[in-house]
Formats: structure tokens, sequence, C-alpha cells
């Protein structure tokens, strides 16, 4: 049986419902040369930022069980050379491009979509205000329904191209800045960032991580994503990208079925490049042997 697994989020067509998530595929470059980025429903980039970010002192990485730490602290060469050099090389493959964006004050992610609302060839911005592994008070605007709402408003008013809101989990209540980017004309959410986490070396008495505290993504957090697009689905009538922790077919249609019209593969990348290929394909046999052709049909599909 042939399935159908195109999907709009909002005004973002998809060939397929499973994207690559930030900070884990780089500008796709390296990837590039280990599967065909074609195939992929859409690629979320490495954050942006303004000026170019050296990121946090090392070691940035650190695993625990079930789950990796890292507090790379948006390390990238900046918007002059993703624009220059960057975009080009994603504008090559039929995909979505999906740039994400951050910054320190909300003036710098308005001059952000500003100057990508001028490139060609994007598909959306996925606006990063909820990472964990920085200092900047930019960066945790998720953590407040109001400052929330306050920036996504702004950034609809300069740019056209569709906003998608990343929602962190290290709030009491996720549903209230869902609710905020929703009404500040956000087009998708994607949830969830990593979760604020912790490891220390008990050999040095020292914390595995330079910056002290990472955000800990990977199956240990796959639950805590998984009730987060559930509750978040009751509240909002936005298509939700559901991620955190997904490494199968199996574990990308607990998403679906929680009320997540499309899927990002994250630190499985790292495990093994053709996840997102495996994931894509496991989804359309699930399809032909449930006699479902549709793959909207299978979003929050609870019985």
């Amino acid at each position: 049986m042939n399935v159908n697994l195109k999907i709009k989020l909002g005004r973002i067509s998809l060939n397929n419902p499973v994207l690559v998530a930030s900070g884990t595929f780089g500008y796709g470059e390296e990837y590039a040369q280990l599967i065909d980025l074609n195939e992929l429903g859409g690629i979320i980039t490495k954050a942006v930022t303004l000026k170019p970010r050296e990121g946090n002192p090392s070691p940035r990485l650190a695993e625990t069980p079930a789950g990796l730490l890292n507090a790379i602290g948006l390390e990238n060469p900046g918007m002059d050379v993703f624009l220059k050099e960057k975009l080009p090389f994603l504008r090559g493959f039929q995909t979505a491009i999906i740039v994400n964006i951050a910054g320190e004050k909300e003036e710098e992610y308005l001059v952000l979509a500003e100057r990508l609302n001028q490139a060609r060839g994007i598909s959306a911005l996925e606006v990063n205000i909820s990472c964990p592994n920085v200092k900047e008070k930019g960066l945790i605007f998720s953590t407040d329904p109001e400052q929330t709402f306050s920036l996504v408003k702004r950034l609809r008013e300069v740019t056209d191209i569709p906003l998608i809101v990343k929602l962190t989990p290290n709030v009491t209540d996720i549903t209230e800045t869902a609710q905020a980017s929703e009404e500040a004309g956000a087009e998708a959410l994607s949830l969830i960032n990593t979760v604020l986490g912790m490891s220390i070396d008990v050999e040095r008495r020292k914390p595995k991580l330079g910056n002290i505290t990472g955000g800990l993504s990977g199956p240990a957090i796959r639950p805590i994503a998984v009730r987060g697009v559930w509750q978040t689905f009751q509240k909002v009538n936005l298509p939700l990208i559901g991620m955190g922790g997904i490494t199968n077919a199996e574990d990308a249609l607990e998403f679906i079925l929680a009320g997540a019209s499309a899927v990002a593969i994250g630190t499985a990348n790292f495990v093994d490049p053709k996840t997102a290929l495996k994931v894509i394909e496991g989804i359309k046999q699930y399809m032909q042997v449930k006699g479902i052709k549709n793959f909207k049909d299978l979003i929050g599909w609870l019985e």
C-alpha cells in the first residue's frame, strides 16, 4: 500500500515528518557525505547568532546513563558567514531548511529575522529562546510567558518567514509559554529543548562540564518530552515538532500519537547518522501494516 507522508506545519511543507534537530547536524555539510539530505523532511540548522560565538570552555560533553550532557554554548560563525557560506550549500537540497536563531536581547533576534527575511531558500525560523547552556538572559525567554509573547510578537512584525518557537522543559507548566507563543503569532512549536542537568567526576571532585551545568538529551528525557507534547497538544492549535531521545521509529511514533505533526532527531545522529532515514522507513512500514494511508491521520491518535 502506498502511503502519504507529506505534512504541512502551517505554511511549512514537508515531504515527510522527520527532521534533524538543531545543534546535532551542524549546517549539513559533514552529514551530506554520509546520507542523502534530500530524503529528510527538513534540516534545522545549528544556531545562528548575529556575531560569531566561541562557546563555552571545554569539556563540553559528558555521557550519562541513556543520555548526553552538553554545554556547547551556541558556538557558531555568525550571521555573515552563515549567509555567505552555509545557506548557499543548504539551498542545493530539496528539503525544508529551518534556520535556528538565537540572541542575547530582543533586538538581536529582530535583526537576525530581518536579514534572513531577505534571503532565499529558508522555509522557517526556529526561534531558540530556551537554550540552558548559556548565561545570557535572552536565551531563557521561554521561562517567562510575557517575555515569550513580546519577542514572538515583535518577530512576527519584522519577518514574513514562518516562526517556530522552541520551548524549554525547565518550567512548571510548558503550556503557558506554548499559549503565549500561539497568541503572539507563532506558526509551530518545537518541544522540548534539553533538560538542565549536571554530572560530577567523583575521583577529581569536579564537574564533568567546563560550564558546570548543561543540557541533557538522549533517551533519558524522552518520557518528559512526550508528556510535554501531549500536554501542549491539548492546549494549543499549532502544529508541534516533537524531539527528545528519539532513536527509532517506535520512539517517533510515541510523539506523533501524543500530538506531534513532525519529529526531529537529535543526539541519535551522533550514534548513527542514518537514524532519521531509518525512522522515515519505520513510520512508513507502521502505516502500511496498520492500513493508514495518510500520515496526518496518525497525529494525536490515542485510543
